[in-house]
């Protein structure tokens, strides 16, 4: 009996962590070669991978949890509707971002811009009608949805916490920027369409 445990355990954290490798693989990849894509290759660093330490650091945090909880509380991660749920998540983070880069096309940057250029467009078509940042939507969800599929409720929260603490200051600064560019244009649409990310106005 006890085998058989140790061995479920097993499958669950096989295929729970490969679900969150591949997630990962599959995001900073196709950011980087979308980026590449709509910009240029000499135009992209590898800072389009969107990699850095405060990542690097809060996905290794979230793996140490999951470590931890399979161990002493195996049982917690044998949930696997919470989990599948995450995956969505995942999968629906994913698709709205993605929809967001294509969409905007050169418009779309990791960094954002302090000055217009001369075919610089407000976009406000496509997911844009709905959502006015949802690159950062997108991401919010799936940054979530990584931790739901893992079952981390630690992680889960302090994800969701931090996440939102970076948009909620990243989305100001930059339509600052925006509305120095399209001045009522901007006004206009920020006035109906939401931000995406919740509480952000």
């Amino acid at each position: 009996m006890e085998d058989f445990f140790i061995n479920n355990n097993n499958i669950t954290a096989i295929r729970q962590l490969s679900q969150m490798l591949i997630a990962i693989a599959f995001f900073h990849t196709s950011e980087y070669f979308l980026a590449i894509f709509y910009h240029g290759k000499y135009n992209v660093t590898l800072s389009s991978l969107l990699i850095s330490k405060h990542y690097v650091f809060a996905m290794g945090f979230s793996i140490l949890e999951y470590i931890l909880e399979v161990y002493f509380f195996p049982q917690m991660k044998e949930q696997w509707w919470i989990s599948n749920i995450g995956l969505v998540f995942v999968v629906i983070g994913e698709i709205i971002r993605k929809v967001a880069v294509i969409t905007a096309g050169r418009a779309f940057t990791h960094i954002i811009r302090i000055r217009q250029e001369d075919n610089h467009e407000l976009v406000t078509h496509g997911i844009y009608r709905f959502v006015r940042h949802p690159g950062y939507c997108g991401f919010f969800i799936w940054a979530t949805g990584t931790q739901i599929m893992l079952c981390n409720p630690l992680c889960t929260v302090a994800f969701m916490l931090v996440v939102w603490r970076f948009f909620s200051t990243r989305i100001p600064y930059e339509e600052y920027f925006l509305r120095q560019f399209f001045g009522p244009q901007y006004e206009e649409y920020a006035r109906r369409v939401p931000s995406g990310v919740p509480f952000v106005k």
